[in-house]
């Protein structure tokens, strides 16, 4: 995500330019060894997807047919969020078709590999605001955009997070990994 917040677009252009966005690609400039490399270790399996329906599209656009780059990708189950009806072609891939927010509840509570999420903004929205995120992998680009999808919107619930580990890439990208820690706590000085 930019300073700002904002974690629209971040591969390309023609990522998802809803909303008049024209910055997309945004990330392209700031990569470097160490970025990939913790991808790359994040990307590990096992785990199974839950992607909002314009991830899903990008993912399942590209993924199938470069899977060499994240091996295993095709062979894990996918949840998507959806208000419109898709075609699932990329296999194992499943709708989530009730209650999202509950439905992962229940998944969560599976005896099954972590749940990750990549991109999905509006989805992280309904996760956030029922308190179904149990850690964050932020990426902080040096950047802002002042406009764009944000990763904290409005009805994301006050949480308390502890960091797990941090790192700064050549680039100046923060790599900040936080864990869900509890309630959060005031006081005053």
């Amino acid at each position: 995500m930019t300073l700002d917040g904002v974690v629209q677009a971040p591969g390309g252009p023609e990522e998802d330019t809803s909303g008049g966005f024209e910055y997309g690609g945004w990330t392209v400039p700031y990569s470097d060894d160490l970025l990939w490399e913790v991808m790359s270790e994040q990307m590990k399996l096992p785990f199974e997807l839950v992607l909002g329906r314009k991830t899903y599209e990008i993912f399942a656009s590209y993924w199938p047919h470069h899977s060499e780059e994240w091996p295993g990708i095709n062979q894990v189950k996918k949840y998507v969020a959806s208000h419109k009806e898709l075609k699932f072609e990329w296999e194992n891939s499943l709708l989530l078709e009730s209650d999202v927010a509950e439905t992962i509840k229940k998944l969560k509570a599976e005896d099954g590999p972590k749940l990750q999420v990549y991109g999905s903004s509006n989805l992280a929205q309904t996760l956030l605001k029922h308190d179904l995120v149990d850690e964050f992998w932020l990426k902080i680009y040096p950047i802002t955009l002042g406009k764009g999808k944000r990763l904290f919107a409005e009805g994301t619930i006050p949480a308390a997070f502890k960091l797990s580990t941090g790192k700064v890439s050549p680039s100046g990208v923060i790599i900040a990994n936080y864990e869900r820690q509890g309630e959060v706590k005031t006081g005053s000085f």
